[in-house]
């Protein structure tokens, strides 16, 4: 069995680690880059948890999710490779529609981002991300458009920019990954890979097998 990626210390089937060329760390606010690719396995670390376990091009474990179980939906921790908390995503309390708020570490207050699933069948937006905790539409910050299903969405800013896409892996050597690995690819000067992180978990939850 092929490792995703050679510095991983477990296998995934028979899939097949693609060549990627080099990127920078990881990116904070502020900080620029051209674009960071993170490879994102659909599945904990942890033995009978659903999760999240992502790579950077390097093949060096940054992020994972393992709390994302049945039962546990209303509540999700992004952490980094060693387990610290990054983010806490909450499904917002008393709202219409399916709203959640993104807090910074498992803090409580002040939300980061608000994340609210688009109700308008005729729209290509999936999602609105908004500031703070205040999801009104001349608040918006992002919007997402596309196909989760296939692995195929964009996130666009104010100015129409594309910040951050979700992309099928390609096949290498004839091996198809099919939708359970694939790619996260973020342009930092635009939003942080964190924040991206939580609007790819929130849309496994709105529109993927994960969602009520």
């Amino acid at each position: 069995m092929t490792k995703v990626f050679p510095n991983a210390s477990f296998t995934i089937g028979d899939a097949i680690s693609e060549k990627q060329p080099p990127q920078n760390k990881l990116l904070s606010a502020g900080e620029t880059s051209e674009e960071t690719i993170l490879t994102v396995w659909k599945k904990s670390l942890l033995f009978n948890c659903n999760g999240f376990t992502v790579f950077d091009s390097k093949g060096d474990l940054v992020y994972r999710v393992d709390n994302y179980m049945e039962g546990n939906k209303g509540e999700i921790l992004l952490m980094d490779a060693s387990g610290n908390p990054l983010l806490t995503i909450r499904r917002k309390k008393m709202s219409l529609g399916d709203s959640w708020l993104v807090y910074e570490g498992e803090s409580v207050e002040k939300p980061r981002l608000c994340v609210k699933k688009s109700v308008n069948i005729l729209s290509k937006c999936l999602a609105y991300v908004s500031s703070g905790n205040n999801n009104s539409r001349n608040n918006i910050m992002y919007e997402i458009e596309g196909s989760y299903s296939q692995r195929n969405c964009a996130v666009f800013d104010d100015k129409r920019r594309i910040v951050a896409e979700i992309k099928r892996k390609e096949a290498v050597g004839g091996v198809a990954f099919g939708t359970d690995v694939f790619r996260l690819i973020v342009r930092p000067g635009y939003i942080t890979t964190d924040s991206a992180m939580a609007l790819l978990i929130l849309l496994d939850q709105m529109f993927g097998s994960s969602r009520r």
